[in-house]
């Protein structure tokens, strides 16, 4: 298993205290403020990747769209729409039920090594996150946080049983302990552990450790597909 991974226990019974996270009033205040400053800021300092990028998708398929818009899950189940550089090729969705016997994970996830959906500027967008960089908008607007598990599919959440609709009671996150944490080395159960193991040790200087992690990430990818 992966050096990432050492230390985390797979329990498969963390039951989170509702009334303690509700009860987190000035964790949830400085990390909206957080969220805010460091998403505003980043949609401009990165302004030229996210140009150059756009520009990438363009040119490979020119009749194609940038930026993908896709129906996710959120704290407490809302439901909002996620922004992300599109990485496959139009018409994925669509093409999703012919692959589904070929997923490689157990549970309510689909991951497919080599998804021939894939487009040739999406694969290096997946291995080093930059699909993900328009999410900073969905953190500016509050639908998400720059830290926290990631949000599902609707029809993922279908089959989720009350004990993985735990990882439902936070704000969804751009990156976290899942993503950074061997991502693909993993199944469904184990992500929803490492969400939980999250949630019960989120705070501040935590969040901070995980986003400086992910940005090293960035740079030397952890083979993220």
């Amino acid at each position: 298993m992966n050096d990432d991974l050492q230390g985390i226990s797979f329990s498969n019974s963390r039951i989170l205290d509702r009334e303690k996270l509700r009860s987190r009033h000035l964790y949830h205040f400085c990390k909206r403020i957080i969220d805010m400053v460091l998403s505003a800021c980043g949609l401009v300092i990165l302004s030229p990747v996210l140009l150059a990028v756009a520009g990438g998708i363009k040119h490979e398929e020119k009749g194609g769209t940038v930026i993908y818009r896709q129906q996710r899950v959120g704290k407490n189940g809302e439901l909002f729409s996620i922004y992300k550089f599109r990485s496959m090729c139009m018409g994925a969705d669509k093409k999703l039920e012919e692959l589904k016997q070929l997923n490689e994970v157990e549970g309510a996830m689909f991951k497919l090594h080599n998804d021939p959906r894939v487009t040739k500027i999406g694969k290096l967008l997946r291995r080093t996150s930059l699909d993900e960089l328009p999410q900073l908008y969905n953190v500016l607007k509050g639908d998400m946080s720059l830290v926290g598990p990631r949000p599902p599919l609707p029809n993922e959440v279908a089959h989720y049983s009350e004990y993985d609709k735990q990882r439902l009671l936070v704000v969804p996150g751009c990156t976290g302990l899942w993503q950074v944490s061997a991502r693909n080395e993993v199944g469904f159960h184990e992500m929803v552990e490492l969400d939980l193991q999250y949630i019960q040790k989120s705070g501040l200087l935590y969040d901070l450790a995980l986003i400086l992690k992910t940005i090293k990430i960035m740079i030397v990818p952890n083979g993220a597909y």
